[in-house]
């Protein structure tokens, strides 16, 4: 019979506590059976059953679809179309709304003298690491280039693509009391190597109305054009519309909060962007080769991020399991971010057994985490059973933190289930292509009958017409065009 026990927590079923099988007196762990859940509360639920495991895969993936968003939207749009009527005015009066920072009008754009100082006040190893950061995140993207190509066939005919930059890109970095200068490298650079001649910065000060000079260093060392200190809602307006300080871009790029995700969404058309991004997330699937250690660590690193993160451990051992949540729980004793890691983990944090790695690799797919971990003996031949992820870290060695840093792929990448049909941020979302076709009299006139049976049975005549007339030119090149015996 199969067992559920759903382990003490925040959750709304932290009551629960099943019977489980295969325990010696003492309550450990035997070789058949799961180890008893303490008295002490515990912040991940265990899960063993494959039809539960779906429905709160299902759950969790659908965390940011709420009423409350309705409002929040109704909230952008107003925020949206005064940017767009009022310029500067309504970005200085929203920052001192939601930012509680008064600025005039010429500090919106971040000075010269304020970007060389940031050098002055980040540390010789911090930038030492920027710099290892752009040169391999650089190194990846040169690889992404897309290509121009064309290609030669029979009767003359030419064919191909032709990839060129947008003509300028806006990146939307959080700020605040917070600093995530990799996030700037992260979207710069791709921007950079796809060729982009402007290269926009947004990003909301700090109470005193400052930049982080990490985020500021890490802007100049990527190649950043303008840096313009607005966030929210309000900056992906002045990125769309533009203003009297800030000329509009082509696309924008860069993570944000639940209010810069629906701005996206709604300017989206009149600008391109990168994706809608939501929570953090991990998903994980081990086998017995794997440290419990090492797995909880990674699982409070993405837990740690903000309270709607999600961190899932799927497993065929359920010893693997047992101590994952042992490790969790002992990691979190003196955790710096301990509220929020908690919060996040008794809501969205999940540990699931499942008969074999094929039914983790199912559940994996359902999902279609933004992170995956292959923690398992042999990586590469799991990969083959998995279809959507928006990165896949392969091994013990490659703990999804690398990929946040410095590895190369950007950390930018699709969430909510949304791998299942986009990609991360890359060279190509900063390059568009235009086809390109040439053909000669004598291939035209080979397809000439071709594309006039399908102009007739779509009833556009003119379409036809302008293979026809051609054709009649060139057999007769001397004999007058219909329109010039209409003019005579």
């Amino acid at each position: 019979m199969c067992q559920i026990r759903i382990l003490e927590g925040w959750s709304r079923r932290s009551n629960w506590n099943l019977p489980v099988s295969g325990l010696d007196d003492a309550g450990q762990i035997s070789e058949t059976g799961w180890q008893r859940t303490p008295e002490a509360k515990r912040m991940l639920r265990l899960i063993t059953q494959l039809s539960e495991a779906q429905t709160e895969i299902k759950r969790i993936a659908a965390r940011t679809h709420s009423e409350q968003v309705q409002h929040q939207e109704a909230t952008v749009r107003e925020i949206l179309q005064n940017v767009r009527r009022q310029g500067d005015e309504a970005l200085l009066r929203y920052t001192l709304e939601f930012d509680q920072v008064r600025l005039a009008p010429g500090d919106l754009v971040v000075g010269a003298a304020e970007l060389d100082a940031a050098y002055q006040r980040v540390s010789t190893s911090l930038l030492k690491a920027i710099r290892l950061a752009k040169q391999r995140i650089e190194q990846f993207h040169r690889e992404r280039i897309c290509k121009s190509w064309v290609q030669f066939q029979d009767r003359g005919i030419v064919l191909g693509r032709r990839y060129t930059p947008v003509d300028a890109a806006g990146l939307y970095i959080p700020g605040g009391r917070a600093s995530y200068p990799s996030s700037v490298l992260m979207s710069a650079i791709p921007a950079v190597v796809a060729g982009v001649s402007r290269i926009v910065l947004v990003t909301p000060p700090n109470p005193e109305g400052k930049i982080n000079p990490a985020v500021l260093v890490a802007a100049q060392e990527s190649g950043v054009h303008e840096i313009y200190r607005i966030g929210g809602a309000q900056a992906i307006g002045a990125l769309t519309y533009g203003t009297r300080t800030i000329a509009p871009v082509s696309v924008i790029s860069g993570p944000g909060n639940i209010y810069v995700t629906l701005a996206k969404k709604l300017v989206y058309g009149e600008v391109g962007i990168d994706s809608l991004a939501g929570p953090s997330e991990v998903l994980i699937i081990a086998d017995s080769t794997a440290n419990p250690v090492f797995l909880a660590a990674d699982m409070l690193a993405q837990a740690e991020h903000d309270s709607l993160a999600s961190a899932i451990l799927i497993t065929p051992d359920g010893r693997l399991a047992e101590r994952t949540i042992e490790a969790v729980d002992r990691q979190l004793e003196n955790h710096p971010r301990r509220t929020l890691t908690e919060k996040s983990l008794a809501n969205y944090g999940l540990v699931i057994v499942t008969a074999d790695l094929a039914e983790a690799a199912a559940l994996s797919n359902l999902f279609a985490p933004e992170h995956l971990e292959l923690e398992v003996e042999d990586p590469w031949e799991l990969l083959e059973k998995v279809r959507h992820a928006g990165a896949i870290f392969l091994g013990h060695a490659t703990p999804e933190a690398v990929g946040d840093y410095l590895a190369g792929p950007s950390h930018i990448l699709p969430t909510s289930g949304t791998a299942r049909y986009a990609s991360g941020v890359g060279v190509e979302t900063f390059q568009k292509c235009s086809s390109l076709v040439q053909y000669t009299p004598q291939a035209l006139a080979e397809v000439g009958e071709a594309i006039d049976a399908l102009t007739a049975a779509e009833g556009l005549p003119s379409h036809g017409d302008s293979v026809r007339l051609r054709l009649q030119q060139y057999e007769n090149p001397h004999s007058p065009t219909q329109q010039q015996q209409q003019e005579e």
